[in-house]
């Protein structure tokens, strides 16, 4: 701080600076990273990027009954739900952290 009590513009604007280049690796780092969501006991899983999008799905073929499709639409999604909060829970770890040096949450996210 300045004498009179004004921040020191520089050294605002060089904090922030550093703070976006971390969000970006940050979120770089996320859409690399990938989780695996599973229903039915692994009968159904689903790869998903710390990003939150679907990447893969792998049915075990003892969960197809051509009678009964709609229990594996019910797996697939289940697994799918799973991937999805273990991607919200590796988010939450990776940007709040950065979120919580903003003072507060980043409007978008969801922390």
């Amino acid at each position: 701080m300045i004498p009179g009590g004004q921040p020191n513009m520089q050294q605002l604007l060089q904090q922030a600076q550093k703070m976006q280049q971390d969000l970006a690796a940050a979120q770089a780092e996320l859409a690399e990273a990938e989780v695996e969501g599973t229903a039915g006991g692994g009968l159904v899983k689903a790869t998903i990027s710390g990003a939150g999008e679907l990447r893969g799905l792998v049915i075990d073929p003892q969960a197809v009954d051509p009678e009964d499709t709609e229990t594996l639409a019910d797996l697939i999604l289940a697994a799918v739900r799973d991937g999805n909060g273990k991607a919200q829970e590796l988010q939450q770890a990776k940007l709040g952290p950065l979120a919580q040096g903003l003072g507060g949450g980043i409007p978008g996210l969801p922390f």
